[in-house]
């Protein structure tokens, strides 16, 4: 495969993460930090459409300039630089917004003079021969043109040892989703050290006489697209992870509480919606079943049943000293026992002898007492007795 080919493929890559994440702004248009990593995704993906030998011959074709595209291409490759260094400092944070704002004006600043010099030192040299893959070393003697890349190399140098630094030291502060990305970008950053380290061996070895074209060529354009895939990678998988590690939350809760659903679902108020279809977010849907499994809760309070919830909790208890199950299988039993007697029309209790279902003021402890209705064996003896005792009692 061609570096051509290479390069346009990365491209095409970063025009992807793009598109993800222009259509994450549809849902949040006002997010910064989305804005940065969106810019920063779309400039790379630009960068390497350029940076492409095929591209550089259009460009130098269409401006009537041999050459011109270096200019370009290392231009947008420092801003790039830049950006990424911006982005990097935001997604970080600091508790003293001026020292963000100073650190990014400090950055944009040295790196826009960067770029003015690359256009100045190409306007004062001359390149009149066309070099599509090999222009760094062949023109590494050039007045003026040699400045230029080695400009463009150093600026590209310090950007990958700041980035190696801030990810480094941010890394051990954070963990999970956040830290394997945070090291996939210093990866990424050790790769694009590495290009500059070929780049720059390869002219040194033009100034003493010696041919090494071959690391500035082929190898050094290999790197910088695994570089590229390592950088895209890095950038987009915390919010990709987060976002499956919070869906994968909400499944998982919201099969739990299936148990306790089932049980109640006949009390959930008329006027409520039907149940959302499973193509539906995850998230929706966990909020519908919370929110009908609260609602079903209040309209059984009035048969809550305090004499089975204090007996059920003391033997619980005494079973196995664990006072959040035991608490979760006394509302468990009491809510199976509700519904039972409100089915059969049993007058509701007065409130003095009614039991106080405390799973409802967290929900969190909604899952104990789901868990308790599918698993405990007191509540389903409450279910059997209670239903055996209403049913000979009917005449």
């Amino acid at each position: 495969m061609n570096a051509g080919t290479v390069y346009l493929s990365v491209a095409v890559g970063f025009f992807v993460a793009t598109a993800v994440k222009l259509w994450a702004l549809r849902k949040n248009p006002r997010n910064p930090l989305l804005w940065a990593v969106t810019a920063t995704l779309f400039v790379a993906a630009f960068l390497f459409v350029t940076a492409a030998p095929p591209s550089l011959a259009v460009i130098n074709e269409l401006l009537g300039i041999p050459n011109i595209a270096a200019p370009i291409v290392y231009s947008i490759l420092t801003a790039f630089d830049g950006i990424s260094i911006v982005l990097l400092i935001h997604w970080r944070g600091n508790e003293d917004s001026r020292v963000t704002l100073r650190q990014t004006r400090l950055c944009l600043t040295a790196y826009g003079m960067v770029m003015i010099a690359i256009y100045a030192l190409f306007v004062l040299g001359d390149a009149p021969v066309e070099r599509l893959r090999d222009l760094d070393t062949y023109y590494s003697r050039t007045p003026w043109i040699r400045e230029m890349i080695l400009l463009y190399l150093a600026a590209h140098t310090v950007a990958a040892v700041t980035m190696i630094f801030l990810c480094l030291r941010w890394s051990r502060q954070v963990p999970g989703i956040l830290r394997a990305g945070l090291l996939l970008i210093t990866t990424g950053a050790v790769c694009m050290f590495g290009y500059d380290l070929l780049k720059f061996t390869a002219i040194v070895a033009r100034w003493l006489g010696h041919n090494w074209d071959s690391l500035s060529s082929p190898v050094a354009f290999y790197l910088a697209g695994f570089s590229a895939f390592l950088f895209s990678a890095g950038f987009m998988l915390p919010p990709i992870g987060q976002g499956v590690g919070s869906r994968w939350r909400a499944l998982r809760r919201f099969r739990r509480l299936q148990p306790l659903w089932l049980e109640i679902r006949r009390e959930i108020p008329p006027t409520s919606p039907p149940p959302m279809p499973w193509w539906q977010p995850v998230e929706r849907r966990l909020m519908q079943r919370e929110r009908d499994i609260f609602d079903a809760v209040l309209r059984l309070m009035p048969w809550f049943d305090r004499s089975i919830g204090t007996q059920v909790y003391a033997l619980a208890l005494a079973e196995h000293s664990e006072i959040r199950r035991a608490r979760g299988e006394a509302d468990a039993c009491v809510i199976a026992r509700a519904v039972i007697q409100k089915g059969y029309a049993v007058p509701a209790l007065p409130s003095e002898q009614r039991w106080t279902v405390s799973s409802i003021e967290d929900p969190e402890d909604l899952i104990d007492m789901s868990t308790a209705m599918l698993q405990s064996t007191r509540v389903e003896v409450t279910r059997q007795s209670n239903a055996s005792a209403e049913h000979s009692a009917r005449p």
